[in-house]
């Protein structure tokens, strides 16, 4: 299989550099292939803006929608944005790898996002009608995909929990997992997170690395977090609210979780 690593840590001697190099050797050495997109080592530009189109009327007021979707239609993207979508196009699976900075991915890294998931690649695709509402949550372009998310984090797991202070992991995920991942149409498999970083010592760091790699190892066998697909009757459309025949009684980010 193929597998993309999309890494965002500024330091290689951190142990996310280490995370990230024991990944790239337990899946070359059970043999699948592996790219890197190492976004500090690559100097990559996070922010969007009209210089991602090579070819723009500098006199037109900015839309950043409209200008994606019309330099991915045309081939005017940038070059660094139109490479990074190759590579997603090329993987089978794609390992978003980040330390958790204020509840959320690195600047550099969402980034990444907002630059790479052009209008007419990642968004905007299919029809939009009172049937169905685009091609997406379930459906879009990377479908038949599968992603994963590793995170590492200086919070206890207990911070993290179902009472816990800074809310569940999952809900702390929810937009990721669920809006950047399976948005565009990836399968997305549970979170491998990493606890209490500063308190990562050898041991710890080999009884990390060996439950990290039965992940990996079982990476295409792993069940999905089972999100509810946006165009399979769950959803009325155009309202985009659940029937009452799912998750009755549930709200918030759970009820978008079938189980």
């Amino acid at each position: 299989m193929k597998v993309l690593l999309v890494y965002a840590h500024p330091e290689p001697r951190s142990l996310n550099g280490s995370i990230r190099d024991f990944v790239v050797k337990r899946l070359t050495d059970a043999g699948h292939e592996v790219r890197v997109s190492d976004l500090y080592a690559m100097g990559w530009k996070p922010a969007l803006d009209a210089a991602d189109s090579t070819e723009r009327n500098e006199d037109e007021r900015f839309d950043p929608s409209r200008a994606s979707a019309r330099a991915f239609a045309n081939g005017h993207q940038s070059a660094d944005i139109a490479a990074e979508q190759e590579k997603l196009l090329w993987a089978d699976a794609l390992i978003l790898q980040f330390p958790l900075w204020w509840f959320s991915m690195p600047a550099i890294l969402k980034g990444w996002v907002d630059r790479v998931y052009a209008n007419g690649f990642a968004y905007g695709v299919g029809e939009h009608s009172d049937r169905r509402w685009g091609n997406r949550y379930g459906e879009g372009n990377l479908s038949g995909k599968r992603a994963m998310l590793i995170v590492t984090t200086g919070g206890w797991e207990s911070h993290y929990s179902a009472r816990g202070i800074n809310g569940p992991m999952n809900d702390v995920l929810f937009p990721i997992q669920h809006g950047i991942l399976y948005y565009p149409g990836f399968d997305v498999v549970p979170p491998f997170v990493v606890y209490r970083t500063s308190k990562v010592d050898e041991a710890h760091f080999e009884a990390t690395c060996e439950a990290l790699g039965e992940r990996l190892d079982s990476l295409w066998e792993t069940a999905p977090i089972p999100f509810l697909p946006q165009n399979s009757g769950a959803y009325a459309i155009p309202e985009l609210t659940l029937n009452d025949d799912f998750s009755a009684g549930k709200t918030g980010f759970g009820a978008h979780v079938t189980g």
